[in-house]
This record gives structure tokens, C-alpha cells and sequence, in this order.
């Protein structure tokens, strides 16, 4: 019998002790387990990534400004060129007839003012005798009107013959400048990048300039940089950027180009079919685009080069960096945060802090908290209690 009453006592106190520690849980639940980041010292930057396209900082497409036939053509795509060097001939006899036509009508022009002048010399003799006669009463009125009125037509002679010969030498002008538009050199030192004509073609520049070939100066790159609308506002000009190319993707450390934002174009680009205002509004994703140019000087970029660009909008050196998981946004307040940090007895303080310049992880912390401090960041879920109802 006392063996029995022993047996249905033992639930009764295991129900009794589970009772106990449930009702001890609830009274005194255990402390939460904090997770921290300490503050440290370090350096910050902001950033704004985009995408952009290589293009020549100078370029140029050089066209034929004559119509003709080209006969010589003397580089072709990949070639260096200087400043002033030939590159193309067109067939130059017609203008050449031109040029030799106005150079013999100038001639001949210059040949009648020559004849014209002698005339005005002869005019005005006779006008002087006439002038002696008429004022010793020896020759009649007519004779003295009829010298006067010669001279007067010897000298518009003269006058007449100077203007065509101004205007036909500016004529000449013009066809000696069509002549020299048969030889098209180079306007600037630089790499052919293409070549439109063929050796052979008839080209007509009549009612537009065709183009013979492309020139460019690739020893400086300007990249072209498209901004969505939501980073425009902290890109400015001047500010430090750096790209990389899909070529170095694959390297294990990546080369990097260097540059300053040159310039922030105020409109978006007109894409095809959007050339109204009305248009570009429907477009769902508006992009801005911005400028800075790089140096080449080994050739590695190439036009047409797609570049991740990374502008850096902010930075500071050696400073007290806190995570921006541990804090907190102070209401009302601009750039003050609210903080909790851990004391060296594992107890939560309250801190209230200013930060500064801040990236996607860390802010910059200039007043509120110390370094070496532990932020609170986040905590660690308590159990669930323990007692008779597990048991």
C-alpha cells in the first residue's frame, strides 16, 4: 500500500514544480539578447551607379563640299592622321575650266580699264583745250559741253570696269575655294574610324554634304552617362567619378578610369517619336544625362564602350562610422537620429545622434555617440517559456 500512494504522488508534484517555474517565467521573463555593432573609425562614401557609352571627346565627319568623282583615296579605317593631310581627291576639270574661264575674263577686263583709263587721259585734254578756248571766247558753247560730257563718260567707264573686275574676282574667289574643296584634308589629328565612299564614287553635294569618312581623337574619351531621375539631384559637376568596362568584368581586380563630372545636360535626351513635350511624358522611365572625359592614352577604350560609372556624391576620411541598422529616425527632427547603445553593464541607453554624410550601410556620426560604443541593431527573439504545459 505505501508503495502505491508513492506512485500516484510523483505526477502531482511534477505538476506542482512545472506550476511553480511557469508562474516564476511570467514574474521574472528572461533578459533579451541584443544584437550590437560597434562604432568605429573609418571612411565613408556616398555613391550614385549608372551606365554609360564612350564617345571620342572630338570627332568629326568629313564630308566632300563639291560634287565629282573621287579619284585618289588615301587611308582607310584604322589609320593615324595629322592635322592638314590629304586624304581624298575628287575629279577637279570642271572647276579647274571654271577657275582658268574667270582668271582670263579678269584679263580682259583689266585690259578694257587700261584702254578706259587712257581714254579719260584723252577726255581730259581735250576739256582743258576746250576750257582755254571757251574763256577766250574762241570756240562755241557746244564744243566746251560736248568735251565735258566725254570726260564724264571716260571716267564712268573707268568706274564701271572696276566693279566687274571686284565682282569677278570675288567670283574667282569662290571657284578657287571649289577647287580647293577637290582635295579634302584632314581638320584635325586623329584616328580614322570609318570609311562611307569608295574610290571611284560620283559624289553629289548638291543638296547635302556626303560624308567620305569619320575622323576621331582618341586619346581622350568623354563618357555619356545616363542618370535616372531619383540620383540626378546629387550628381553635380565636378564631383570625382570612375568607371570600369564589361571588358575588365572578369579580372580579378577590375581597371578603373578616373574623371570629374564635367557637365549635367538640363533635359533628358528626345528619343525617336517623342519630339513634343506630351510625347516624353509617357515615357515610364526618365534618365538625364551627364558628362566627364577620361584619358586614353594607351588606346584601351574604343568608342561605342559600354562603362559602369559610379559617381561618388560624398566622402570623408578618418571619421566615427555608425551602422545605419541601428538607428532610428528622431520625428521632426532633420539629420538626427535616435540610438540605443549598450553600456558596459549590458544596460540600454537612449542616445540621440547627428549624423552626416551617409552610404547604403553607414553614416557618418558627428555628435551623440563615442567610439568603440555598441549600437543595438537588432535583438534576438526570446524563447518560448518553459513549465508544466511543455511538461
Amino acid at each position: 500500500m505505501g508503495g502505491l500512494s508513492l506512485w500516484w504522488l510523483a505526477p502531482a508534484i511534477g505538476l506542482a514544480v512545472g506550476a511553480a517555474s511557469f508562474l516564476w517565467q511570467q514574474k521574472n521573463p528572461p533578459s533579451p539578447t541584443w544584437l550590437s555593432a560597434p562604432v568605429v573609425r573609418g571612411n565613408i562614401e556616398a555613391t550614385v551607379a549608372a551606365v554609360g557609352t564612350l564617345q571620342p571627346l572630338q570627332s568629326v565627319e568629313v564630308g566632300a563640299q563639291v560634287s565629282g568623282q573621287i579619284m585618289r583615296l588615301l587611308v582607310s579605317a584604322g589609320d593615324t592622321v595629322e592635322q592638314g593631310q590629304l586624304l581624298a581627291e575628287i575629279d577637279a576639270s570642271v572647276i579647274e575650266a571654271t577657275v582658268e574661264a574667270g582668271r582670263a575674263e579678269i584679263k580682259a577686263l583689266q585690259a578694257q580699264l587700261a584702254d578706259a583709263r587712257a581714254q579719260r587721259l584723252l577726255t581730259q585734254s581735250k576739256l582743258e583745250r576746250q576750257q582755254l578756248l571757251h574763256n577766250s571766247q574762241a570756240t562755241p558753247r557746244e564744243a566746251m559741253e560736248e568735251a565735258t560730257a566725254n570726260h564724264a563718260s571716260a571716267v564712268a567707264k573707268i568706274d564701271q570696269l572696276q566693279a566687274q573686275i571686284q565682282q569677278l574676282k570675288a567670283r574667282l574667289r569662290a571657284d578657287e575655294a571649289q577647287l580647293g574643296y577637290t582635295r579634302i584634308v584632314a581638320p584635325i589629328a586623329g584616328t580614322v574610324t570609318s570609311v562611307d565612299a569608295k574610290l571611284g564614287q560620283t559624289l553629289n553635294a548638291t543638296y547635302q554634304t556626303p560624308t567620305v569618312l569619320r575622323l576621331a581623337d582618341l586619346s581622350r574619351m568623354q563618357v555619356w552617362t545616363q542618370v535616372s531621375e531619383a540620383d540626378i539631384g546629387r550628381v553635380r559637376s565636378g564631383q570625382t567619378a570612375w568607371f570600369t568596362t564589361l571588358g575588365s568584368m572578369g579580372e580579378a581586380a577590375p581597371r578603373q578610369w578616373h574623371g570629374r563630372v564635367k557637365q549635367v545636360l538640363p533635359a533628358p535626351p528626345v528619343k525617336a517619336g517623342q519630339e513634343d513635350a506630351a510625347a516624353a511624358a509617357n515615357t515610364q522611365a526618365v534618365q538625364y544625362t551627364v558628362l566627364f572625359d577620361v584619358a586614353n592614352d594607351d588606346g584601351a577604350l574604343m568608342p561605342q564602350m559600354t562603362a559602369q560609372v559610379v559617381f561618388v556624391t560624398a566622402s570623408a576620411q578618418d571619421v566615427l562610422l555608425a551602422p545605419l541598422g541601428g538607428l532610428q529616425t528622431a520625428a521632426g527632427q532633420s539629420q538626427r537620429y535616435e540610438a540605443r547603445v549598450l553600456d558596459s553593464n549590458q544596460q540600454v541607453q537612449t542616445r540621440t545622434v547627428r549624423i552626416g554624410k551617409q552610404d547604403r550601410l553607414a553614416a557618418e556620426v558627428l555628435d551623440g555617440l563615442r567610439e568603440g560604443e555598441n549600437l543595438i541593431t537588432g535583438e534576438v527573439p526570446a524563447p518560448p517559456p518553459t513549465g508544466w504545459l511543455q511538461w
